[in-house]
């Protein structure tokens, strides 16, 4: 008998806790609040260089414990889930393993084990919750977190609100306003999925009750970028909720969303500035196009390996000082996800995160018919793959979106058709 089975039977065996479930969730949530960088980040770190924060470092061994703890508790679960979704931990790895090239090699592996960790937590909700649970327990974090956001602004404006750039604008519990538009956005789509799950007629109001709360936040963030997030966060849950009433409505959602794509795409080639205006955003997308065509000159010189996980930017008299002298401004980031990836851990690694998101959105995609899961599933990741064109939010250490993007991934992956929920109603 293996190890893994002799645990199973004496777990079996073992007395039934009935508040272990709850003390459990408790954990998970703890770990969700944790990485969404809420409160804790703006206290304790400077959003220019937030990895230069010691006591900021100090918080994620603790949460690294945890997530290494929960994991211990069900390794079998948390094993098939590794072995099901193995490309998207594959692409995690490569990260730590870009030390072995990496221009800064200790950079590298201390930011590559944080994007292990934070992806190791992701699984373990994959390997714990089934989709319902998953998505409340989510939906649960943003309500804390819009709560905490709407107490910020309203009763503390000299922190929840933005002070010398952008003054007026909505920061909530994080640096700027950005950062509270788009959770806030994810939280709309959360808020929307957990009704959709939600067993209960009661339980069903209380999440659409948030709904406006969430966009409302956004609304006072006043991130255009955010307006898009929250249209698709709003769209998405609804169009699917109709292709679901017959052919008829079917075929209608089908058609809008082909003629909103074609239309979309007609406005990029033959207009694109009147979108841009729309979205608060000049013909470079505010230098946007600047920084990734040095970049692109950056790859094409290390086009297999890249320069290693997290460190092409961390020195700016190094190969980002050709980036910064093209531009005229000290480049944080390269402000695509793609790109960045690119940069890290060369071609092949990009390829690998864009076979691995392909291959989840078509799973969702694949569960268009039924499935509690597509409510959250298809739109986050429809609308995530919009937002990486312009933001590097892809194996990000430590990162909220991170999280969700590998739980998500790796539940879909885990998954087997005919084990899924019971379809939407």
């Amino acid at each position: 008998m293996s190890a893994l089975a002799r645990a199973a039977r004496w777990r079996a065996a073992a007395p039934r806790l009935t508040v272990w479930p709850v003390f459990e969730a408790g954990l998970a949530l703890i770990g969700l609040l944790a990485y969404s960088n809420a409160l804790l980040a703006p206290l304790l770190a400077d959003p220019a260089r937030p990895d230069d924060a010691e006591a900021l470092r100090l918080v994620w061994p603790p949460v690294y414990a945890l997530t290494l703890f929960l994991m211990a508790l069900s390794p079998g679960a948390v094993w098939r889930v590794v072995m099901r979704a193995w490309p998207l931990v594959a692409l995690a790895l490569l990260t730590m393993i870009s030390a072995l090239w990496s221009i800064d090699p200790e950079v590298s592996v201390r930011r590559g084990l944080a994007v292990v960790m934070t992806l190791a937590f992701g699984l373990w909700l994959a390997a714990r919750y089934d989709w319902p649970d998953l998505i409340r327990l989510i939906a649960l974090t943003f309500a804390i977190l819009a709560a905490g956001s709407l107490i910020a602004g309203a009763l503390f404006p000299g922190f929840g609100v933005m002070q010398e750039v952008h003054p007026g604008a909505w920061r909530g519990l994080w640096w700027e306003k950005n950062t509270l538009g788009a959770m806030m956005a994810w939280g709309a789509l959360a808020f929307l999925a957990a009704a959709a799950c939600a067993p209960a007629a009661a339980e069903r109001r209380m999440w659409f009750a948030l709904v406006p709360l969430a966009v409302l936040l956004v609304l006072l963030a006043t991130s255009r970028t955010a307006f898009l997030a929250a249209a698709i966060a709003l769209g998405g849950p609804a169009a699917i909720a109709l292709s679901r009433r017959g052919f008829g409505f079917a075929a209608l959602t089908a058609f809008g969303a082909t003629a909103g794509a074609i239309a979309l795409a007609a406005v990029l080639m033959i207009g694109p500035a009147v979108l841009l205006d729309m979205l608060g955003r000049d013909a470079t997308l505010t230098g946007r196009t600047d920084i990734w065509a040095a970049l692109v000159r950056a790859i094409a010189e290390r086009p297999w390996t890249g320069f290693g996980y997290g460190a092409f930017w961390d020195d700016e008299r190094g190969p980002a000082f050709w980036v910064i002298q093209a531009t005229q401004w000290p480049v944080p980031t390269a402000h695509n996800a793609w790109l960045e990836t690119a940069l890290a851990i060369g071609l092949p690694g990009a390829a690998l995160a864009l076979w691995v998101y392909l291959a989840g959105l078509a799973r969702a995609g694949s569960r268009l018919a039924a499935g509690l899961e597509t409510y959250w599933a298809l739109p986050f990741l429809a609308a995530w793959g919009v937002i990486s064109l312009s933001e590097s939010n892809l194996l990000q250490q430590n990162g909220f979106v991170w999280l969700l993007l590998g739980a998500t991934l790796a539940k879909l992956a885990a998954d087997r058709p005919q084990r899924r929920a019971h379809a939407a109603p």
